[in-house]
């Protein structure tokens, strides 16, 4: 979920932002741009769609500065002390899978948020959306997994919500989260801080979680020895900042519309060029043969767990030692490099010289995966 950065200053905010705390005018200060008619399964996936939505209907209608850029988590200040916040929420299906499921997923999915804009989770609140005739023991595997996902990362679920909806109006199970976190000291997250000459670091393999769910739905008949990545990515993260924390410009977990969409707002947001080489995107075999047969391109399938981070350059091996070092962190390796031209666009470099423009994703091509 894309949150309001706290905008730039000595951060001693009272309030959260995003809200005003003095009464609204009835009137929007920004106008609405968003003209589709209706909603559509694109505006969930992450791509132009869901960008159209939330800067065109969302962001003028309810935030104080529609202008900053967004982020996973907004950076606040109660009463003088500074917490990150983000919520967000899971539509799985199916709801278990190969290497995880809904319960899991939605933890790790909050954690990661928290972890890439510079913070450490530490308490979650759940809210669930159960449709009557859901079977006990389907749920309470799925709270028993949410419970094993918290305490291996440390983090609290300190409260949340139960609704009950009529049979067939919510495919067994939604679940929403909020996560509290404390800011990462030596590091800020901005895209504004991106300079010509950073690194683009990514954690490992691109796009096996969304492959895995496709495949769990049974309607491809294509074999593939494949486990969705979900994981907590707070270990890497807290590792890269002890590490080199004064020269991580930006971080971003890559979940709907994968690395290619994550890059794309980066890009817009710094006005700069994004060079990705190739050769060094991690892309697991049965991934690429899947992505192969769909038509698909693997920079644009979600992940659930790996981030991407710019580093500026004289820190760039020594975050990349660091994220080798911890466990899972294995794959990481450089894929990029920021440049002045062109503006705003991400560039794929062939080892033949050539280059492709990639664009944010368009449409929805593996709807429900987070």
């Amino acid at each position: 979920m894309l949150q309001l950065r706290t905008p730039k200053g000595d951060g001693e905010h009272s309030e959260p932002v995003g809200l005003k705390s003095e009464a609204r005018d009835s009137s929007p200060s920004f106008a609405v741009l968003l003209r589709d008619p209706q909603i559509e399964m694109a505006h969930g996936a992450g791509g132009t769609a869901t960008r159209r939505l939330v800067e065109g209907l969302f962001a003028p209608l309810l935030l104080h500065s529609p202008s900053e850029p967004l982020a996973d988590a907004a950076h606040v200040a109660v009463n003088g002390t500074r917490i990150a916040v983000t919520t967000d929420s899971f539509v799985v299906s199916p709801l278990c899978f190969p290497g995880g499921s809904i319960g899991e997923l939605a933890i790790n999915g909050t954690i990661n948020d928290l972890a890439v804009a510079g913070a450490r989770p530490e308490a979650i609140v759940v809210t669930f959306v159960l449709e009557a005739g859901l079977a006990t023991k389907i749920l309470e595997a799925e709270v028993r997994a949410m419970a094993e996902a918290a305490r291996r990362a440390g983090v609290q679920i300190v409260g949340g919500d139960t609704k009950v909806v009529e049979h067939g109006k919510a495919d067994q199970m939604y679940v929403t989260t909020t996560g509290i976190g404390s800011p990462l000291p030596g590091v800020t997250i901005d895209p504004r801080l991106v300079q010509v000459g950073d690194k683009v670091l990514l954690s490992g393999c691109m796009g096996d979680h969304g492959i895995t769910i496709l495949l769990a739905r049974g309607e491809l008949d294509i074999q593939a020895d494949l486990r969705s990545d979900t994981r907590s990515v707070f270990p890497l993260v807290d590792a890269m900042v002890r590490a080199a924390g004064p020269g991580i410009r930006w971080m971003r977990d890559p979940t709907r519309g994968g690395v290619a969409t994550s890059l794309n707002e980066l890009a817009r947001d710094c006005s700069l060029g994004i060079h990705l080489f190739e050769p060094a995107l991690p892309v697991r075999d049965a991934v690429r043969g899947a992505c192969e047969l769909l038509g698909l391109d693997p920079l644009h399938i979600a992940n659930e767990g790996q981030f991407l981070a710019v580093v500026a350059s004289k820190y760039a091996e020594r975050a990349l030692n660091a994220l080798h070092q911890t466990p899972g962190g294995e794959e990481a390796r450089v894929i990029g490099e920021i440049h002045e031209q062109p503006a705003a666009a991400v560039l794929v470099t062939t080892p033949y010289g050539g280059s492709r423009v990639v664009d944010m994703l368009v449409g929805d091509p593996l709807p429900r995966i987070c």
